[in-house]
């Protein structure tokens, strides 16, 4: 399975520079210098390999200079690119508490009292913390923090996340 651990969001500079959005737990030991990386174009069109120069931090972002990208119209040609790893390439989590977000993405969520709440649609990284989207056959979404006091258990084999929630979560 391909997961998404950055986007292209705009050229930076006219050097060919790319401010990328990081989607990965791991932007440091993904984003090196001589790293390569597996490219998505958003239009379409084949996947490309590219090969990192140099990166350096900006706010929330990434600058990233790739190896052939040297001018902005080169890096413009490349907003909205996906750069993606095969979740084979993982390394294993040794903490049986911890896990990655697309191992929780798409699990059936229930109460402790066995009234389903719906399916994880997207684990949320905030700065308060980790919050599981939580979606319902209708649609209607609940933000449910991923904490030990309210997320009582994690079934991977199952499938399932068994959730005590605090009175009023579910209502909001």
């Amino acid at each position: 399975m391909d997961l998404v651990v950055g986007r292209v969001v705009k050229a930076h500079g006219v050097t060919g520079e790319l401010a990328v959005d990081v989607r990965t737990d791991d932007p440091e030991g993904r984003f090196v210098a001589g790293a390569v990386l597996r490219g998505r174009p958003a239009r379409g069109g084949a996947e490309r390999e590219f090969v990192i120069e140099s990166v350096r931090s900006h706010g929330d972002r990434m600058l990233i200079r790739l190896q052939g990208v040297g001018d902005r119209d080169a890096a413009d040609a490349l907003r909205g690119t996906l750069f993606l790893v095969d979740s084979a390439e993982l390394p294993p989590i040794e903490d049986p508490d911890e896990f990655y977000d697309h191992q929780l993405e798409g699990m059936a969520v229930s109460t402790t009292g066995g009234q389903p709440v719906g399916t994880v649609a997207e684990v949320l990284h905030t700065a308060a913390g980790e919050l599981l989207a939580v979606r319902d056959p209708d649609g209607a979404e609940v933000l449910v923090p991923f904490v030990s006091a309210i997320v009582v258990s994690v079934s991977l084999a199952d499938n399932a996340i068994e959730i005590d929630p605090p009175e009023g979560l579910l209502d909001l």
